[in-house]
């Protein structure tokens, strides 16, 4: 059953929501509601780096919405599906932190994300996102059934060929290191780390099948575009990848 301990804050123009905790779970500028306050959320727009033209995401875990309502803004052709089983996240998420009703392009479905997943890869395998988004943390930290090894197989089996799945963290987790074991069995090895903090929030890549060489050159490339129109340091993404990440001749995931 879903948590119904979902709190409130406001201090010097932030607003941020807490769910069953003293931890933050998202932050909104009152001023500026597109604007990412938090380093994780910035570091899961990072995803942005590794593939053009991204027309569907999918994401588990609504919260105050900075992520999914950041990429209805400044992201106008890409298609969302967000799944939240709490309706007082939804309720609040909607009338405290500006994220945007229903439309063409956005869906919220209050539900349970676990089960959405498996549900589409039955019903509709034809039309699997390109991009799955998890962040689902609640008081205490990831649920366990979000960190399974047959969760993360279910992940890599709800996104197309060529998919990228990405997760929310904790770098301090003591699990973290037994969760990156499984989510690099789910993709073959193809995973990446972002850290966003010291010690922080780590976001965890993984990509699905074949996929176009990530190479420095093209990387930085692509990041120098995407900060041409983004309030995000994406150069200094591919920095961390490459300095936390294995690689050779300037390519990661070889």
């Amino acid at each position: 059953m879903a948590s119904n301990s979902v709190e409130i804050s406001e201090m010097d123009d932030v607003r941020s929501m807490y769910i069953d905790t003293n931890t933050i779970q998202s932050s909104m500028k009152v001023k500026a509601p597109y604007d990412l306050v938090l380093a994780y959320s910035r570091g899961m727009i990072g995803c942005l780096l590794f593939k053009d033209n991204i027309q569907e995401t999918l994401m588990i875990g609504l919260g105050g919405g900075s992520v999914a309502k950041y990429i209805w803004k400044f992201c106008p052709d890409i298609k969302q599906t967000v799944v939240e089983i709490n309706p007082q996240v939804i309720n609040i998420s909607r009338t405290l932190f500006d994220v945007p009703d229903d439309d063409a392009r956005f869906t919220v479905i209050e539900g349970d994300g676990i089960a959405y997943l498996k549900d589409l890869v039955k019903a509709a395998p034809d039309a699997l996102p390109e991009v799955l988004m998890i962040d689902a943390f609640d008081g205490v930290g990831i649920p366990p059934d979000f960190c399974t090894q047959r969760f993360f197989d279910d992940c890599a089996a709800a996104l197309k060929h060529e998919g990228i799945f990405v997760i929310n963290l904790w770098g301090s987790d003591k699990k973290f290191d037994i969760y990156w074991s499984r989510i690099a069995n789910s993709f073959n090895d193809q995973v990446l780390k972002l850290p966003t903090g010291k010690p922080g929030n780590i976001i965890v890549f993984g990509f699905k099948g074949a996929h176009q060489p990530l190479t420095l050159a093209k990387l930085m490339a692509r990041a120098k575009d995407l900060e041409s129109h983004n309030q995000i340091d994406f150069l200094k993404y591919v920095e961390t990848l490459f300095d936390r990440n294995p690689h050779t001749n300037k390519q990661l995931l070889t």
